[in-house]
């Protein structure tokens, strides 16, 4: 089954963190990815920008329209994500649970829907 793990940045955490250890936490994630990619668990996985530049659409009555930002104001916002492989949710989140980026927030995980 494939598992989305949502990566969720705490602002307080990230800003207090420094350069080295922001520099730990991304070379922990790379080998993180390689020990999943060798595992044959790894699918694929991406920061994502600061929700700054991010824009939201909704269509209401036929009418489109953007905001700016994220749809919801929230403690944390979206960091990235990592799309895995594992056989069940317990896996799944014992394999979210080993991920270094979880000290800067929180790491949601989601069963994907087959089509």
């Amino acid at each position: 089954m494939r598992y989305l793990c949502l990566v969720y940045i705490d602002p307080t955490l990230a800003e207090a963190a420094g350069e080295a250890e922001w520099a730990a936490i991304d070379r922990d994630s790379l080998a993180f990815n390689e020990s999943l990619r060798r595992s044959g668990q790894y699918l694929a996985s991406n920061a994502l920008a600061d929700p700054k530049t991010a824009k939201t659409v909704r269509i209401r009555n036929g009418e489109r329209s953007w905001t700016n930002g994220p749809f919801a104001e929230t403690k944390e916002y979206l960091g990235g994500f990592c799309l895995i492989e594992a056989r069940n949710l317990a896996e799944a989140m014992e394999i979210a649970g080993r991920s270094e980026i979880a000290r800067m927030g929180s790491i949601e995980v989601r069963e994907t829907a087959g089509f």
